[in-house]
């Protein structure tokens, strides 16, 4: 598989601006990248930072709405689209709770324009590869894992939008042919990820003394994923996946909320020292647990693993020390974020 001009929506985000870093590393891509983004409150070409002038030849941006199929359409043309990887999205559950509307619309009709406008272009179309969540799968009791076969149960907004761009890709798939591959993917952690998600949370208010919000018990499961891990395996399953096919995902590393907080804690105590008010576990604040807040999650990676041969490389240990690091060095980033100035300059670059 030769991809030319690969489409990469909502590029400035977290994963998908990691992606993009990863596939530029790559030494059997030496296609374009047209990076397709709204530049919403998580899209943030801080992110993406060089890679313009690394890459003057293989890499575009193009501030676009995925909900505007004319304007996609029009990207499709002029840049001869022959593949997209789907990460743009409405992506944090409490948002969801508090504004559905967004996330339907963005997550199935976006989902759906991306989906028309490469059936249009059938004829030179390579790949449709779209990102998806393990929280499709609803919640787990104490024992066992999500596979690719389990059933959807969503709890959420977000995951049920979620689920519903899952089964668009593949109808378009099984209805018209197009050659899809989907992956549903564990929490994933990392550098550059908005600092309203749980670690980058946890780490720069425990840094800075403040409380550290826990929801309920603090007892939830997830299961994390380093994010460069799971960028190796979305490109192993876009360059030897099966078309039609779905791979799950995972880090194969379950931890409680609690556990993690106090790891962070315990870390940064170690890098930085303990504060004056003592070891930042006492920092540590439960608040009232959110609605339909799954219990556990955890993901059966099986299949990719022995069709793909892929397994992460980060244990958790490692992962969360470079994450921390990452965070702790890069400041600037934390505090542009913080005070919505790379907002400032979109608006200056683009208009609002």
């Amino acid at each position: 598989m030769e991809i030319k001009n690969l489409m990469v929506t909502g590029g400035c985000g977290f994963i998908g601006s990691n992606f993009i870093h990863c596939l530029f590393s790559q030494t059997d891509f030496t296609g374009r990248i047209i990076n397709v983004d709204k530049l919403t409150y998580a899209g943030n070409p801080d992110n993406l930072k060089g890679i313009e002038k690394d890459y003057p030849d293989r890499y575009i941006f193009e501030r676009a709405d995925i909900c505007d199929l004319e304007l996609i359409e029009n990207i499709f043309s002029r840049y001869r689209i022959d593949a997209v990887c789907h990460f743009a999205a409405e992506s944090h559950v409490d948002r969801s709770i508090k504004n559905p509307g967004a996330f339907i619309y963005t997550n199935i009709i976006g989902t759906f324009n991306l989906l028309e406008a490469a059936r249009s272009h059938a004829g030179d179309f390579i790949l449709f590869h779209h990102i998806s969540t393990d929280e499709v799968y609803g919640s787990l009791g104490k024992e066992g894992l999500f596979k690719e076969t389990t059933p959807y149960r969503p709890n959420s907004p977000y995951s049920a939008a979620k689920a519903s761009s899952d089964h668009l890709v593949r109808a378009y798939g099984k209805t018209y042919g197009l050659p899809v591959t989907i992956s549903n993917c564990s929490n994933n952690y990392g550098p550059y990820q908005f600092p309203e998600k749980l670690i980058p949370l946890i780490t720069l208010n425990a840094k800075d003394g403040k409380k550290l919000p826990v929801y309920g018990d603090g007892r939830n499961v997830r299961d994390w994923l380093y994010v460069e891990d799971h960028c190796d395996a979305i490109w192993a399953i876009m360059r030897s996946g099966r078309r039609g096919e779905t791979y799950n995902i995972g880090g194969n590393m379950e931890m409680e909320n609690i556990v993690i907080v106090e790891m962070v804690c315990d870390i940064l105590d170690e890098i930085t020292g303990i504060g004056k008010n003592g070891p930042r576990r006492g920092l540590i604040t439960f608040v009232k647990d959110r609605p339909g807040h799954d219990r556990r999650y955890a993901i059966d990676f099986t299949k990719l693993q022995s069709e793909l041969n892929w397994s992460p490389e980060e244990s958790f240990e490692s992962g969360i020390r470079k994450t921390i690091s990452w965070y702790l060095e890069n400041s600037e980033w934390v505090q542009r974020v913080r005070n919505n100035e790379y907002q400032s300059w979109i608006s200056e670059q683009y208009g609002t």
